[in-house]
């Protein structure tokens, strides 16, 4: 009795409770001796029945993620206190997952004891609140106590409508106009801007009287044959609607509705420091995943590009949880990157100035076949029309520079350079046509296995801006050149589709490596196959699509693929997609971590083990037919 009430009386928050109090807990303590380790607690799973206080030894806490990484230790050691905050404020669950040291001593104080304690005696009870408001401050701990939202919440609804605030939001810059300034400088200074609304100030002060729009100039101006000359005074519409900065969203768009107005200016401190308008927010706003790739094509700069791209991970989670096929997905993500990519070209020609030639943007690899995943990179080049000799270097030089800021912006925003140099910043990827050509009538006809495994990616090469009729004559010319005999260049390819080896061990168990202390496989390489002897195919056969299911598909119609093997091929690739998908939304959504294209088989369910095996034998069986149909002849 006296050493549990001398220990006591050093332990907080027990320190704060009266003598009589103490003495009155030390016969309600239950001693409990740990030989050896063990996992004692999981995190938002084990129900709390005591407050455990350490005596001897100590209790190794922390999170998992959703790869069973450690995230978040702490040692909690002789003195201490662990499960107040989880019984009083996460439903008597334990917070963290709690691997308890071998010799530890604790002592127990049963929860209905500890509740009773912390209802009577103020201080002991904000001793626990207090701490987990503490930690709730560190953004990491705060994300595994309380994570992402439900799936069935909307994934752009729950992120905005009522628990957003309006300076959270991208405003866009005021264009102003003084009010004696002839309507034709307000027309040209929305022009200038790229802006539908421009505002209308008294002479010689910034204070905002009217707004000037383009309905404005179609109604008031044109259709009223007004002269152009006049004031943009005379035709500036009323009346000046505003909205505070610290304002949630909602209260904007309610405002919209009421005022029956289009354009918001946002207050802060008594200043207009931007303006909203309500199709950009209404766009933003909306649930369709359609209309978010709207709303990137209507972003006014990078940090809102940049914002977009950051949504992504949440928009493929919602969209793979609600049983959207996972080549839809893929098309969503590379929908959005084309647009993301779209505005930066435009942009930096912007910046430029005109090119001095036709050319094309295209891009290759996963991104040329449509099916991007949330571990992606830039893989692009360009191609422009060839040149009088005078011209050649200037327009080389002109497309490099062009490159460069385009590559450097997008890799700012979020789609990372290329570790492999693939792309149209790289010297060796940004050339006229009849160079392209060259490098393709190259690596047809002079293969070997390292070129073939290097240069397959340009056979997915897919247009994206500019002139189309310089791309449309390149594919012209390599369905010329792959009409001839070819037999070399498609035994590499069809070697490159054989390089890799499903992750299935003799006995059907998992061919794993070990990567950060888990046994894994890479589920990107694990598609390579398919990929690769999908290609093969598409090439022998002029097939020019470059999307795997496209692919399949055109090579079905031509008879290449009978219907059973077109939809085991085809089921095979999307499965393994979709799981890929959500891992890597997951890692990023719950884990805050880099997303990645490893997978751990103890993580998967029976059914999802067995799947995978039944995959892998569809992957070894076309290998099989591929090794008999082009490897044979060499």
């Amino acid at each position: 009795m006296d050493n549990r009430l001398a220990f006591l009386r050093t332990v907080a928050p027990f320190n704060l409770l009266p003598e009589d109090v103490l003495e009155g807990v030390v016969p309600l303590l239950q001693e409990v001796q740990h030989p050896r380790e063990a996992l004692l607690y999981q995190q938002d799973s084990s129900k709390l029945r005591h407050l455990d206080i350490i005596v001897e030894g100590g209790y190794e806490t922390f999170f998992y993620d959703s790869q069973q990484h450690r995230r978040l230790p702490e040692l909690y050691g002789p003195g201490t206190c662990y499960g107040g905050m989880s019984i009083l404020l996460n439903k008597k669950r334990s917070l963290r997952t709690v691997v308890v040291h071998r010799g530890t001593r604790v002592l127990q104080l049963p929860r209905r004891e500890f509740r009773a304690l912390c209802l009577a005696y103020e201080p002991f009870f904000h001793y626990f609140t207090a701490r987990y408001g503490e930690r709730m401050l560190n953004e990491e701990y705060a994300h595994f106590v309380k994570p992402v939202s439900a799936p069935e919440a909307n994934f752009l609804v729950a992120d905005q409508l009522f628990s957003r605030r309006i300076e959270t939001l991208e405003a866009r810059e005021l264009v102003r106009c003084p009010a004696d300034q002839p309507i034709y400088e307000a027309a040209r200074r929305m022009a200038a801007a790229k802006v539908s609304c421009l505002f209308v100030t008294e002479p010689g002060s910034d204070t905002i009287i009217g707004y000037c729009t383009d309905i404005t100039l179609r109604d008031s101006v044109i259709a009223r044959r007004l002269d152009p000359a006049r004031p943009v005074g005379e035709v500036a519409a009323t009346p000046i609607v505003s909205i505070s900065s610290g304002a949630y969203v909602y209260e904007a768009v309610l405002r919209m509705f009421q005022t029956k107005t289009r354009y918001l200016l946002v207050e802060r401190a008594g200043e207009y420091v931007g303006f909203l308008s309500r199709n950009k927010l209404l766009s933003d706003l909306a649930q369709s995943p359609f209309m978010f790739i709207q709303a990137v094509k209507l972003a006014q700069g990078t940090p809102e590009l940049k914002r977009r791209w950051e949504m992504v991970p949440d928009i493929v989670n919602q969209l793979l949880t609600r049983g959207v096929r996972p080549e839809i997905v893929n098309q969503v993500i590379t929908t959005v990157a084309d647009a993301i990519a779209l505005r930066v070209i435009e942009n930096v020609l912007a910046a430029l100035g005109p090119a001095p030639a036709r050319f094309v943007f295209m891009v290759l690899g996963s991104e040329g076949r449509k099916e991007q995943t949330l571990v992606t990179d830039q893989d692009n080049a360009i191609i422009y029309e060839d040149k009088a000799n005078e011209q050649r270097e200037l327009v080389r030089a002109y497309f490099l520079r062009f490159a460069t800021a385009v590559s450097d912006e997008l890799n700012h925003i979020g789609l990372h350079y290329c570790s492999g140099g693939f792309m149209a910043k790289n010297p060796k990827w940004t050339h006229s046509l009849s160079y392209w050509k060259r490098n393709y009538q190259e690596w047809m006809r002079e293969s070997n296995p390292e070129t073939v495994m290097q240069f397959a990616t340009f056979f997915d090469c897919r247009y994206l801006y500019g002139d189309e009729s310089l791309m449309q004559e390149l594919r012209a010319f390599l369905h010329e050149e792959l009409a001839k005999p070819l037999d070399r260049f498609l035994f590499y390819m069809a070697k490159n589709a054989l390089q890799y080896e499903p992750p299935l061990t003799f006995f059907r168990g998992f061919r794993t490596f070990e990567q950060e202390g888990q046994q894994v496989f890479d589920l990107k390489k694990t598609m390579s196959p398919i990929v690769d002897l999908v290609r093969v195919y598409a090439l022998r056969h002029r097939v020019f699509g470059t999307n795997t299911g496209e692919r399949l598909a055109q090579l079905r119609e031509l008879g290449v693929f009978k219907e059973k093997e077109y939809e085991e091929l085809l089921q095979a690739y999307y499965y393994l997609m979709g799981m890929r998908l959500k891992k890597q939304a997951r890692q990023l959504i719950d884990d805050r971590a880099a997303p990645t294209n490893y997978l751990d088989p103890k993580t998967l369910t029976q059914v999802e083990q067995v799947t995978l095996k039944e995959i892998f034998k569809v992957i070894s069986d076309f290998q099989l037919k591929i090794k008999v149909g082009f490897t044979k002849a060499l």
